[in-house]
This record gives structure tokens, sequence and C-alpha cells, in this order.
């Protein structure tokens, strides 16, 4: 066997062992998020939970909620831990700096968090004279489900979601804008009519967009961050140079804004 056979074959076979150690961590990641359903109409909403060892009544922690993006659409109640939940374990910047309860539900196929149509440009925009959509309903109803518990800190619920979870977070944050202590929606877009009500209601909102982006176009975040500055809204804004639909990447990276959402809390919550 000459050198280049063996250096293809011990590449190949580092590379299996790559692949089958990330998948192993993958799969222990993947166990501490406790799968369940949300009961709702007809329809059964995939789910998981971490929920830190360490909340109790006397030391509650923040609840923070995840929507994903139309690729992790499904019933395999896994995909949708891609992007982010994973990396909270992988990344030590993450959970191994903040204890939380992460809610992590999953959309159905071929639904949406929301109602998007496109516009005469053929870019997707928010619909909002369609009605909410079940899988909304669904996160709502777990969401007041699990704030009754008392190991979770009712002044510190987060909010975040990236594509179509970014619209969703802007569209559920709309909803109820004064039940979380900070929003973060990544490469998304929301109807500026929605900005007065985020102002009124003094939400804190970070939003991310790589000015790229070739899926949903950067000018969906600088129509609402203009909107929100107008209305004198609680608006923080960084639009990635030359990035393009993955910005979550550097979103929730370590120089992204984790840290600044986790700092945030809800002044509106009675101790």
């Amino acid at each position: 066997m000459n050198l280049k056979r063996i250096l293809v074959r011990f590449y190949c076979m580092f590379l299996f062992a790559v692949v089958t150690f990330g998948a192993t961590q993958d799969t222990k990641i993947e166990h501490k998020f406790e799968p369940g359903f949300i009961s709702i109409g007809d329809e059964s909403i995939p789910f998981r939970l971490y929920s830190p060892p360490v909340a109790t009544s006397e030391s509650p922690k923040p609840l923070l909620i995840f929507l994903h993006g139309a690729g992790e659409r499904g019933a395999d109640n896994k995909s949708q831990l891609n992007h982010f939940p994973l990396r909270w374990f992988r990344e030590s910047h993450l959970g191994a700096r903040h204890d939380a309860f992460i809610f992590v539900p999953q959309c159905p196929k071929g639904e949406w968090w929301n109602a998007v149509k496109r516009n005469d440009k053929q870019e997707f925009v928010m619909d909002i004279e369609k009605p909410v959509s079940t899988s909304l309903l669904a996160v709502e109803k777990k969401i007041f489900e699990l704030i009754e518990n008392p190991a979770i800190d009712k002044s510190r619920i987060y909010l975040t979601g990236l594509s179509m979870g970014g619209y969703g977070s802007w569209y559920l944050a709309h909803r109820h804008p004064n039940l979380f202590a900070g929003v973060v929606p990544i490469c998304g877009g929301c109807d500026i009519s929605f900005a007065q009500k985020f102002a009124e209601a003094n939400l804190p909102i970070w939003t991310i967009h790589g000015d790229a982006d070739k899926i949903i176009k950067v000018e969906r975040s600088r129509e609402i961050v203009h909107a929100l500055r107008k209305a004198g809204g609680n608006i923080t804004y960084t639009e990635i140079p030359n990035v393009g639909h993955n910005s979550w990447y550097f979103a929730y990276g370590p120089n992204g804004v984790m840290e600044w959402l986790f700092g945030q809390r809800n002044l509106n919550v009675e101790d």
C-alpha cells in the first residue's frame, strides 16, 4: 500500500471518529431535554424542556423560549434542538454560565409560527391578517403552564428565535409584550405596525441580521428597527457585514447577545 492510500485511509478513519464522537455527544445532550407534547384542539405539538437541577422556589431560575427555523419543522421532537439548544451545553459561554429552563417547541411540517406572505418583490413579510397559528397557541399555552412553577423566575422570561422563529419571536412578543424581560429575534421580520406597542411596553429587544441574507432580506429587520426608533422603543440592532442567512451562528456566539439577554429583568413583575 502506497503512502497516498495510507494517508487517505487515516483521514477517513479520523473523520469517522470525529463524526461518531460528535453524534455521541449530541445524543447525551438531547437526553438532557425532557420530551413532551402540548395538546391543543386536535393537534399535538412536540416540545423539549431542560430543567436545571438547582432551580427551587427559593432560588428560581430564568425561562428561555427558543423558536426554531423552517428547516427544523416536523414531528421527530429532536430537530428543533439544532442551532441553539445543543450549543447551550457545547459552548462554555452559554449553559456553563447561566442556569435556566430551556423550552424548545417544534412546529409541524407545513406550518409556521405565524403567517407570512410574499410582497410585490416576492420577499417574505409578516401577514397580520391571518389568524394565530395552532402552533403558536400551543407555545403560549405551555409557557403559561410553565411559569406557574415557583422554580421559574417570572421576572426573567426570555424569548429568542431564528429565521421563521425570528418572525415568530416578534409576533409572540407583540401578543405578550409585558411577559418577557428581553427578546432576541434573529434574521426575521416584523410588521411595522407593532412598533408602538413594543415602545409602550418598553420591551428590551436586540435584533440581528446579516446584510448578505438572501433568504430573509435584511430590509425586514431594518424597517422594524427604524419604526421602533421612531416610536421610542427599547431597541438595539446589530447588522453583520458579509454574512448571509446564518447570522444566528454569530448571535449566539461568545461575542453575541446572550450575556445581554440574561442581564434583563422585567421590572413589572412583583417579587
